[in-house]
């Protein structure tokens, strides 16, 4: 015969069996909208922090209209393209950080005035991160141009270099706009410059001279007295440069000098 208090007993273990088990069963559940939460709140963040990013001026917005109306300048969703496709050399320009790369248009208009024909990359969420093999789509859509360099600003020119550590035979040479390697082309057979401003606030010294040893021993290292950091582009003053002492227009036209006495030297 069962007890009163055994009876009693036998219900309470089988209630409080009944709730840890939901409450084990709930555990999944949660976990996953945990997860999810996280997940949207990483997603957020991303969004504004890519939202934030430096946008083209006037001088590069009205530049690329005046260009594209006079069918000097080709837009696609890849890149945007200025000068002759079938030019024997062309350049792929990758974008620093969250910069338009709109602003880029008017030293790409210096390197097509040399003769050479040049494409900036659009990045995806313009982090050239998250477009590292954008060159190779680039290079396919100008099967007439002969020999390809690839030249990067900031982030740009990192990227860059991790590109052409893996497809070195596809280039001719590497140009850093205030960039550096950290991937190691000593052995690459690929030509080298890195051109900076003096005033560059951004650009960190001591890296760059830490990572010298990754480029070729024949590579160039080339200073433009009175440039900064954003004057490679035009996009307004970044946070922690220095000024610009001879502007931006300047700087361009410098750097696409600079650059093309290196690349005729490889002919």
């Amino acid at each position: 015969m069962v007890t009163k208090y055994e009876k009693d007993r036998e219900q309470s273990r089988v209630a409080a069996s009944g709730q840890f088990g939901v409450k084990k069963r709930a555990w999944p559940k949660r976990l996953a909208i945990t997860l999810l939460v996280l997940i949207a709140i990483a997603c957020a963040a991303f969004y504004v922090y890519t939202s934030d990013y430096y946008h083209a001026g006037k001088t590069a917005t009205e530049m690329m209209d005046g260009l594209a109306d006079s069918g000097q300048l080709q837009e696609s969703e890849s890149g945007i393209a200025l000068g002759d496709s079938q030019a024997q050399t062309g350049i792929i320009l990758y974008p620093g950080a969250k910069v338009d790369p709109v602003s880029y248009v008017p030293l790409a208009y210096e390197f097509a005035q040399k003769g050479y024909y040049c494409v900036i990359a659009k990045m995806p969420f313009n982090l050239a991160f998250f477009g590292i093999d954008e060159a190779s789509e680039l290079m396919n859509a100008a099967p007439g141009v002969d020999s390809w360099w690839l030249a990067g600003h900031s982030l740009g020119g990192a990227m860059g270099a991790s590109y052409a550590a893996s497809h070195s035979s596809e280039l001719q040479g590497m140009i850093f706009l205030a960039a550096y390697s950290t991937n190691d082309l000593s052995t690459s057979g690929l030509r080298a410059v890195s051109i900076y401003g003096s005033n560059d606030g951004v650009l960190n010294r001591d890296a760059l001279v830490e990572n010298e040893s990754n480029l070729p021993q024949d590579s160039l290292m080339e200073v433009i007295d009175g440039g900064n950091h954003a004057g490679f582009a035009d996009y307004g003053p970044q946070e922690g440069d220095g000024e610009s002492v001879i502007g931006a227009p300047a700087q361009w036209s410098e750097t696409a000098s600079l650059v093309d006495e290196v690349i005729e030297s490889t002919r």
